[in-house]
């Protein structure tokens, strides 16, 4: 079963590889998306693939690389289709 979901990422998440460290994560686990800065201070992700490495990753995310201090996700369901994960310009 595929699972796309859509993430606000909330803390000290720019500045500090949080997107290089999320695209190797998700590389990592075979999830597809993409994740970018916004100009808030976020850090917005679509993330999508089995279930079990999209929770695997999630998890991941509410931590973040040991340089970020990550303070809330949102999580919603997301869309798309998607055959590999990038990192796209800030919004």
């Amino acid at each position: 079963m595929t699972v796309t979901l859509h993430l606000r990422i909330f803390g000290h998440v720019q500045g500090v590889g949080f997107r290089h460290y999320t695209q190797r994560e998700a590389r990592r686990r075979g999830v597809n998306g993409w994740v970018r800065n916004r100009k808030d201070g976020s850090v917005e992700a679509t993330i999508q693939g089995p279930k079990d490495a999209v929770d695997g990753l999630l998890q991941w995310l509410r931590h973040g690389p040991a340089t970020a201090k990550v303070t809330d996700v949102q999580v919603t369901d997301g869309g798309g289709e998607y055959t590999s994960f990038e990192q796209r310009p800030t919004e």
